[in-house]
């Protein structure tokens, strides 16, 4: 018989990424899915999210899998209470699943995640007290304090795309404005080449070209880049971390989108030349962050070592 796998699946607004994650991290088999999207019945989602568990395992039994979800996950890991661009309102995910995968099922909000990967694995390992933003088609995070990860007494604390940056600013999908998430994130920067008028029609292809030296998708990083460092400003205001790490698929732009964020940061932070600045650096476990993490944070709670 076949040895059993861990697998982590993160699940955003767009895909539905499964691997198998060994013990040291390593991603072994994938399998994607198109998320459904946000007008449907909740159980498309996890129609799609099983497909790509069993076509990642390939017939091997699961030892446990870990679902890392783009909202926001209840204290005890059992319910999506909300997710902006998903179908799953106040939903009993984690047991539905687990009926379904006859598995341990771990539930973690996708940024959470990916900062308990990057703690036990990735950039963050060893500090003690980190904030990590999560840029997809939406923005994420999550608090490292003391060492161990902060959830907060609903369980949803780094929920940092959903503050007010703009006053009165664009509509967001969770049915407010100016949300952090509108101005930095996959979604964000698309639209900022989009009013340059660059022809560019989604984040890799703005991507391409800022590494091609086309100037119209350097200024839409460079404005990324700035909402990035304008709001890490107010987060190492709150929390004076060590360290900042940031993730995600807009992240692979390495310091094409942090060296504007390192620069709006010393900017915008009150009192930034009487106090260390923390490090702004990139995930090392890239955009495999979130599923690596909750690949990881089901194993180490089935063997009574988790978080």
């Amino acid at each position: 018989m076949s040895e059993p796998v861990w697998v982590g699946v993160d699940v955003g607004g767009t895909k539905v990424l499964a691997g198998v994650v060994d013990d040291d991290g390593r991603v072994g088999a994938t399998a994607r899915r198109t998320t459904p999207g946000r007008r449907v019945d909740a159980r498309m989602v996890e129609d799609a999210l099983t497909e790509a568990v069993l076509e990642a395992a390939d017939g091997r039994p699961l030892a446990g899998v870990g679902v890392a979800a783009a909202g926001f996950v209840d204290a005890e890991g059992e319910r999506v209470r909300f997710a902006p661009h998903l179908p799953w309102l106040d939903e009993p995910v984690r047991s539905r699943l687990a009926a379904r995968w006859h598995a341990p099922v771990r539930l973690e909000n996708d940024a959470t995640a990916a900062a308990y990967g990057e703690l036990v694995l990735g950039a963050a390992r060893g500090c003690s007290d980190v904030i990590t933003v999560n840029l997809g088609t939406g923005l994420g995070g999550g608090v490292v304090i003391g060492g161990r990860i902060h959830r907060g007494h609903n369980g949803m604390a780094g929920e940092f795309g959903h503050m007010q940056v703009v006053p009165d600013g664009l509509a967001c999908e969770c049915g407010s404005h100016g949300c952090w998430e509108q101005y930095c994130s996959g979604r964000a920067l698309e639209r900022y080449a989009r009013e340059r008028d660059s022809g560019l029609l989604n984040g890799r292809m703005v991507t391409a070209a800022a590494d091609e030296g086309d100037l119209e998708a350097r200024a839409a990083f460079a404005e990324l880049g700035h909402w990035l460092g304008v709001g890490l400003a107010n987060l190492v205001a709150a929390f004076d971390p060590e360290l900042v790490v940031v993730g995600g698929g807009v992240s692979e732009a390495g310091d094409r989108l942090l060296e504007p964020a390192r620069v709006a940061l010393g900017r915008s932070l009150v009192g930034a030349g009487h106090r260390d600045i923390p490090a702004v650096v990139a995930a090392q476990l890239g955009n495999t962050a979130g599923l690596v993490g909750a690949a990881c944070l089901v194993r180490d709670e089935v063997r009574g070592d988790g978080d």
